[in-house]
């Protein structure tokens, strides 16, 4: 049973995607957009001083400033605090490249997560802005929040290029934040330090930093402040459904999406990471030699620590094995389930969804578990419904009991908490929609843009829709590296970033040439299915969802 155990606290490493250059932009057009972008000049006024971003190289007509500080950089006395104002400068502040990314481990070998090496910085508190055309009328606002287990990631890498989004209409801010044990940690001597008794959560404080910062200072790029929708996947996902249960976020977004996760498992031990974080600390300072298990740690102690023995700390403890956001009592009061139940999360329009295959090559897959042990486990956690639930997961019994047991928890973490999340705003009396993308995408090294081919065994397409697969569509990003794309994922991308920027700009997806989007009702879980064609169904997986929702959903 510690097989099993050590399955359900999923440690989740997940990463983006990387593409580059321009679809439909011959090199003849692509030059004469430079050329046209070296006569003029991109200056924007914020409230802290003047900005002078660049244009981009795809269109002429969309401006891009990259790099564009959001906070002071959270280094020195302001580790693990909540960021700070920035400064205002004199002159003009040059915004035409990217920064850091905040302070992570290299990945290497991880399926399409594979992110080589890169610059990192514990000064990486960023965001990067996508202009349209600027028009009479202001812009929506589209806030992006990169996934990665909140562990690892960036939002600057060629997948996240807002220039196509940007077309359509909207202004475009991807955001940085603190990541791993810098965005994290939660421990008894930085709660003891903290006005509000308050410890962990920093990462999910600097979201709400940029969202004040657009507040204020994205009138001047043609964004409308009234009209904001955060997106994000996977840990970004996590993180726009904490923030709708955070009391520190109200009025800072008027609508959300999200992408294969959700916020609503409750932490029964530790809810608050200061064991964990505890423990973390007395690894890091232990092979330091500045600290011994019987002293109390301080936090001089705790930010004396470099980054790589903080980082050594947190891969070779068990504090990722826990949620990275907590229950710190101020940005998160309450656990997020909790205040859904309640009905007292932001009321919103929402979207969300996940993919049909979210669990390949991310949750571990324990061949070595036995048909008995699995039968152990269904007993215990689904009682009297066991015998129909691991019935309905046959297909993958028939392969080895780990992976129907891989798939039971898939569904339970993905497809029936997302389901979840739509059901708690529909009974919000709130605008929301559902889907679940069946569509197989090509899996490739989406980080490694000069070396994309995974060379797998069955090709490109053998690993189903897997968890992020989605993200280039999104962007309408396909295309720009390897030989894999077909004319459906070009139409696929069409249609997704379609959907999500018409949702971003009235709180409903449909629109011209699109096919129709039914709103979701918990009577038939109306769900759109993202396939080839694309349809609204009576739910995904209604059966398993069912028995499962029976189990592990708090409220229905």
């Amino acid at each position: 049973m510690q097989a099993i155990a050590k399955l359900i606290r999923i440690n989740l490493t997940l990463a983006i995607l990387l593409s580059i250059n321009l679809v439909g932009c011959t090199e003849k057009e692509a030059g004469m957009s430079a050329d046209m972008n070296k006569e003029r000049v991109n200056q924007v006024s914020t409230e802290h001083g003047m900005l002078e971003g660049a244009w981009s190289q795809a269109d002429a007509s969309i401006g891009v400033f990259r790099g564009i500080p959001y906070a002071q950089p959270p280094v020195g006395d302001l580790r693990w605090r909540a960021p700070q104002d920035l400064t205002s400068w004199t002159g003009v502040r040059q915004a035409t490249t990217f920064g850091a990314a905040c302070w992570q481990s290299y990945s290497d070998d991880a399926f399409v997560w594979s992110r080589g090496e890169f610059p990192r910085s514990e000064d990486c508190l960023h965001l990067n802005i996508w202009q349209p055309e600027k028009t009479d009328a202001t812009a929506p606002v589209m806030v992006w929040f990169h996934g990665g287990a909140h562990t690892g990631g960036f939002a600057h890498v060629e997948l996240f290029d807002g220039t196509e989004l940007a077309r359509q209409g909207v202004v475009v801010v991807t955001v940085n934040y603190r990541l791993g044990p810098w965005g994290f940690l939660a421990h008894p001597a930085l709660a003891e330090e903290s006005e509000h008794n308050s410890t962990g959560n920093y990462g999910l404080m600097d979201k709400i930093a940029a969202l004040k910062w657009v507040q204020k200072n994205i009138q001047g790029f043609g964004g409308n402040p009234d009209n904001v929708t955060l997106f994000g996947q996977s840990a970004g996902s996590s993180s726009v459904c904490a923030l709708m249960a955070s009391p520190l976020a109200s009025g800072l977004f008027d609508k959300a999406i999200g992408q294969s996760a959700a916020c609503l498992v409750k932490e029964k031990r530790d809810a608050n990471g200061q064991q964990r974080g505890a423990r973390l600390a007395q690894l890091a300072l232990g092979e330091l030699g500045a600290q011994d298990s019987e002293s109390q740690v301080t936090a001089k102690q705790l930010r004396s620590i470099d980054n790589q023995s903080l980082l050594s700390a947190m891969e070779n403890s068990p504090w990722s094995e826990g949620s990275r956001i907590v229950v710190d009592g101020w940005v998160l009061p309450e656990a997020p389930v909790d205040v859904f139940n309640a009905n007292q999360q932001a009321k919103v329009p929402l979207l969300v969804g996940s993919l049909a295959n979210e669990g390949h090559e991310l949750l571990p897959l324990n061949n070595a578990l036995t048909e008995s042990e699995l039968d152990q486990y269904l007993n215990k956690t689904f009682a009297e419904t066991a015998p129909k639930l691991k019935a309905l997961y046959a297909e993958d019994l028939a392969i080895s009991p780990g992976m129907a047991l891989r798939e039971i928890l898939t569904d339970a973490f993905m497809a029936m908490s997302m389901r979840g999340w739509a059901q708690y705003n529909h009974n919000a009396d709130q605008p929301t929609y559902l889907y679940y993308m069946d569509y197989v995408p090509p899996a490739y090294q989406i980080y490694l843009f000069d070396d994309p081919n995974l060379n797998l065994p069955g090709g490109p397409r053998s690993t189903g829709a897997y968890h992020s697969g989605d993200l280039a569509y999104v962007f309408n990003n396909v295309g720009k590296t390897g030989d894999f794309w077909l004319e459906e994922d070009f139409a696929m991308a069409r249609a997704m970033s379609g959907y999500w920027t018409n949702f971003a700009k009235t709180g409903n997806p449909n629109g011209a040439n699109l096919p129709n989007w039914a709103r979701y009702e918990p009577q038939n879980h109306n769900t759109q299915l993202l396939s080839n064609p694309i349809k609204t169904i009576a739910g995904a997986k209604r059966e398993k969802l069912d028995l499962l929702a029976q189990r592990f959903q708090t409220k229905k």
